[in-house]
């Protein structure tokens, strides 16, 4: 029989009294003060995989933070579960009972299809997992890039032909009396072993679900791979296979993919048992990088315009200084080089870029001879966009005058605050979005923005 769910909702970036976690003291117990590096050991997923593709993402970056009376969230946000007691982390910038723009954001960054009906789902705990599904295939494919996994298997036989270490007690149960075979077993180098066949339960698992075949068809030569190395498969062997790779978790460095695969397909499999409460004693949960996912869903509306390096998988890496020195990786750089574009993606409020986003970004600037940046940042309707011109001059000469040729500009994307169905927030966002590309057309005052710049109050930097 299901078991009765505690589940409170929270936001990233945001304070609570304790008091108000009083029905989830077993929970909390289990991750308050605990580095996303501890908490992924223990079994919760993290996404993107941790210390890999995520700037802002570290393994001392600790979920919820105990200060006094409260606790604090940072910019993570996802879901988590133990035993009846589930808390689900959204996005600050949602503003209704069910947060869609969370949502949203993961169903562009992730190209989620639209057979994904998020409102049908009764809760999140159904979201979250069904969104671990159509992970599955983006991570197959980045382990197999190294090649299928192959590691030494201890295989058993019974035939005339030994060739490793007779097993005596299953030789006399099978060949009493003798009829010419000798039971023994063997260690061989294979394909065919817990981890390739955790893989392959995985598949199958999703195979039945409704959805699983269109998933599975972006990875289908993957899927073929595994199926091919795996011709022991047998559906009643799942629990054992689950509980052999969870005394048997990869540890080496090189197979790192491998490891983020076998820890995806743990919690694909085990999600059943987590709802049924034979996973009572086991914490769990996926949990997503805020400033990274609205990084990526940026670069879904302006990958056109703009070339987006990545820092942690080194791609488009750029140099400061001669001789490959100083490297550096701005969010975005604009593809037309004859007027530049640097922008910022920032995962906060308006009020919360300051000094040191603006060192950075000028910086930026500087190096590709940029006269226009961007932040751009998640705000509500009713608030303005802020054009920063640079200054030349010193107090010390008293010339200090606003330059009309370097600015700056606090270009928000509007997250809708009313309370409407999820079909009615994706146009909402959609007609948000087309707003926003406006912001690379010139306006009469010669500002990247168009006619949104003609309302937006001007500043120095």
């Amino acid at each position: 029989m299901p078991m009765l769910v505690t589940m409170m909702k929270i936001r990233d970036n945001s304070v609570y009294n304790k008091a108000a976690f009083s029905e989830l003291s077993g929970l909390t117990s289990r991750i308050a003060d605990k580095t996303l590096e501890q908490l992924e050991k223990e079994g919760v997923f993290v996404f993107p995989e941790l210390l890999k593709n995520s700037d802002d993402l570290t393994k001392d970056e600790i979920i919820l933070q105990s200060v006094n009376d409260t606790y604090r969230t940072s910019n993570v946000m996802g879901y988590l579960g133990y035993g009846d007691k589930q808390l689900f982390i959204g996005s600050r910038f949602s503003k209704g009972e069910n947060d869609f723009f969370l949502r949203y954001m993961l169903s562009k960054v992730l190209e989620l299809p639209n057979i994904v009906d998020f409102e049908t789902n009764a809760n999140n705990d159904e979201t979250m997992f069904n969104i671990l599904v159509f992970l599955f295939p983006r991570y197959l494919m980045s382990a197999m890039r190294k090649g299928l996994f192959k590691t030494y298997i201890r295989n058993r036989y019974n035939d005339e032909n030994v060739k490793g270490t007779i097993d005596v007690p299953r030789h006399i149960s099978k060949n009493t009396p003798f009829i010419g075979k000798i039971a023994y077993s063997q260690r061989e180098y294979s394909y065919d072993n817990f981890l390739m066949e955790l893989v392959r339960h995985t598949i199958e698992y999703i195979k039945k679900k409704p959805y699983g075949k269109a998933i599975l068809l972006k990875s289908k030569d993957e899927v073929n791979a595994v199926t091919s190395a795996t011709p022991n498969y047998q559906v009643l062997d799942r629990k054992k296979v689950i509980s052999d790779n969870q005394h048997n978790m990869i540890r080496h460095a090189y197979y790192r993919e491998y490891r983020a695969l076998q820890q995806l397909c743990l919690l694909i499999l085990q999600n059943r048992k987590h709802k049924s409460g034979s996973g009572a004693n086991r914490l769990y949960g996926i949990l997503f990088d805020g400033a990274w996912l609205w990084e990526e869903y940026i670069n879904t509306i302006i990958g056109k315009y703009f070339h987006h390096p990545r820092n942690k998988t080194k791609e488009g890496k750029q140099y400061l200084f001669e001789k490959s020195r100083g490297e550096i990786y701005p969010d975005f750089i604009s593809k037309n080089s004859s007027e530049r574009i640097i922008a910022d993606a920032k995962y906060k409020p308006i009020k919360n870029i300051g000094r040191e986003d603006y060192y950075q970004l000028l910086a930026y600037m500087f190096r590709f001879d940029a006269r226009k940046g961007l932040y751009i940042f998640p705000k509500a309707d009713d608030e303005e966009n802020l054009v920063l011109r640079l200054n030349s001059g010193s107090t010390y000469e008293n010339n200090i005058k606003s330059r009309d040729d370097i600015y700056v500009v606090k270009q928000g994307l509007c997250i809708s605050a009313k309370d409407v169905s999820f079909e009615e927030f994706k146009k909402m966002m959609k007609f948000a979005e087309k707003e926003f590309l406006m912001c690379f057309k010139k306006n009469d005052n010669g500002y990247y923005g168009g006619s949104e710049y003609d309302k937006a109050s001007q500043s120095t930097v």
